[in-house]
């Protein structure tokens, strides 16, 4: 009988402690000083979390959402911390933990995350959204409750009245003529349409196209033209081709650097901004990017458009042929302003050198001509990888050639040995780097990475490594690549989201016209936005000067939490990329 009490005793006390422990669990707040990727994971993708090291636990526990259940228990890493920064972190991995549901990562005594999923198909509906924001910033068209939901609008800016500026008048199109552009995306947060940024924005996303071709081929974005041949994807960008094809000059090939009012308009919707409109200045880096997107869009549309396929070709060569000509005439808007009436004063896109241009859009005549005076004109990375953006674009067209390079007989071997060693030194070290990071990311190795746009530049690493592992087969690049999209996602310093509509956490006020215009409602979803800089060149009100915290999610803040066409390409075939080759 006295066995049979204290067993009796154990039993309750045990019972006891386990209860205590299920409450204590419950009572815990959600903090946002746990960083997790807040959509979630696939359940044989790495898995990590970040934990201040403060939190006073050396352990963690992955608990159901709903029933607050023990599904993992885990031990945290040693502390660590980055040059630029003096917090330090610690990390909890649970890759080993499969099992498909909704969950949180708990501290004892300290917190528990934002939920997120563990299942298949986990970044299916954020990678249509990253391509579906591009129909939002459509110019020239209404946009119906039907396909644009709560984000209706009426059309603004037809654009068939644009004025040819003092900057850009010839024989043929003096000052004030009055050509007809209409089409295109709002470039970002503005509402103007420039061919620099349009260049590597598009030619990003028909990469990510030929890439994965099968994987588009059933992809619904409930745009107007879906349901027709053409992958949604492609129809999508050809709304912007068509733009493109009308800043050509149809008198010498030469290509117009922007579309533009004289200054940015005021936080209105599109119709409502109704200023005056001009193309302006022709120059060399503006139709080399051109030449480069209508080449490449030349041979993705053979199959869908070949009219339009050919009206891209003969755009493309064009267009070289001008830039030939003009080899050295550089955008400079500040000396155009003092030549010139009214004086331009919106996104400048200005650049030094076009040498990175010349080699894109030999790249892309090449693959698609096969014509060798444009593979004379290629060059071998004299510096070796550089992370592409606008003002740096031969690596787009090195990634071309990677990727067509078993069509390409005439290419030199040693000029397709030597882009792809330069690309997988790059991999190799952005993995090795990973290990002196505060969130264990590809991300922050650097405080360099931090500057205007930084989240283009997770997103354009991604894409790196996502290059590497499809030349290698190496699982430890997918694995790299996957870890930015865990840091755009929340696992990073500021704990947000960075793109908007997902996460528990993500910009409520971006720098973006059309959400500042209608405060009521949630902003347009799908914009990655720029991310931490360390710059703050918009004299916001920061919560932090450290570089990986440099973010305000604030309509003032241009410098941080802008959206833009070229920032949001990059995520686009980051999170795409990974769903298809998932689903593979």
């Amino acid at each position: 009988m006295k066995y049979f009490l204290s067993l009796l005793s154990v039993i309750f006390l045990g019972f006891s402690a386990h209860s205590r422990q299920n409450q204590n669990l419950e009572e815990l707040s959600e903090t946002e000083s746990i960083k997790i990727n807040q959509i979630g994971f696939y359940p044989g993708q790495p898995k990590m979390a970040v934990i201040p090291e403060d939190a006073g636990s050396d352990n963690f526990l992955v608990l159901e959402k709903e029933t607050q259940k023990v599904a993992y228990t885990g031990s945290l890493s040693e502390s660590r911390s980055v040059a630029y920064s003096d917090k330090k972190t610690r990390i909890a991995d649970f890759s080993a933990f499969n099992e498909e549901g909704e969950y949180v990562v708990a501290i004892p005594g300290y917190g528990k995350s934002f939920p997120f999923k563990v299942e298949e198909g986990n970044f299916k509906e954020l990678g249509k959204a990253t391509i579906k924001a591009f129909y939002y910033q459509r110019v020239s068209t209404e946009l119906p409750e039907e396909f644009a939901g709560n984000w209706a609008r009426p059309a603004g800016h037809p654009d068939d009245k644009v004025r040819i500026h003092a900057s850009a008048q010839s024989d043929q199109r003096p000052e004030g003529t009055i050509i007809s552009a209409p089409f295109g995306w709002y470039d970002a947060g503005d509402y103007n349409k420039y061919i620099v940024n349009s260049g590597i924005t598009v030619g990003t996303l028909l990469s990510l196209y030929e890439d994965f071709p099968d994987y588009f081929a059933a992809q619904n974005l409930n745009i107007p033209e879906s349901g027709n041949d053409v992958p949604d994807l492609l129809d999508e960008l050809m709304w912007n081709l068509r733009w493109m094809v009308n800043m050509q000059d149809p008198n010498d090939g030469g290509v117009y650097h922007k579309l533009t009012t004289a200054d940015f308009e005021g936080m209105v919707m599109p119709h409502l901004a109704t200023n005056q409109r001009y193309v302006v200045a022709k120059g060399t880096a503006a139709t080399l990017d051109f030449a480069a997107v209508m080449a490449q869009a030349s041979r993705v549309y053979q199959e869908f458009h070949p009219e339009s396929a050919k009206t891209y070709l003969d755009a493309a060569e064009k267009a070289w042929k001008w830039a030939e000509e003009n080899p050295d005439i550089l955008y400079t808007q500040n000396e155009l302003n003092k030549l010139h009436q009214p004086k331009i004063n919106t996104g400048a896109y200005g650049d030094r050198s076009v040498a990175d241009e010349r080699i894109w859009a030999a790249a892309e005549l090449y693959i698609t001509t096969k014509n060798p005076a444009y593979l004379e004109e290629i060059t071998a990375p004299k510096e070796g990888f550089q992370l592409p953006n606008w003002g740096n674009v031969s690596w787009v067209g090195y990634y071309s050639l990677l990727r067509h390079q078993d069509k390409l007989q005439a290419i030199p071997t040693a000029l397709t040995q030597q882009i792809q060693s330069a690309l997988m030194q790059q991999a190799d070290d952005y993995i090795t780097g990973m290990e002196n990071t505060s969130h264990h990311t590809v991300m922050g190795q650097t405080e360099k990475d931090f500057n205007w746009g930084s989240n283009s530049n997770a997103a354009n690493q991604g894409i790196a490594l996502i290059q590497a592992y499809m030349l290698s087969s190496e699982k430890k690049y997918l694995e790299g690549a996957f870890s930015n999209l865990d840091y755009i996602l929340g696992r990073n310093a500021t704990g947000y989201s960075f793109v908007t509509g997902f996460g528990d956490k993500s910009p409520q006020y971006p720098h973006h016209r059309p959400s500042e215009a209608e405060p009521e409602k949630d902003p347009v979803p799908g914009f990655l936005v720029g991310g931490p800089n360390s710059g703050q060149q918009d004299k916001c009100n920061y919560p932090s000067n450290i570089p990986d915290e440099s973010y305000v999610d604030e309509t003032c803040s241009y410098a941080s939490n802008e959206i833009a066409i070229n920032w949001n390409a990059p995520m686009a075939y980051l999170v795409n990329a990974l769903e298809a080759i998932h689903l593979d």
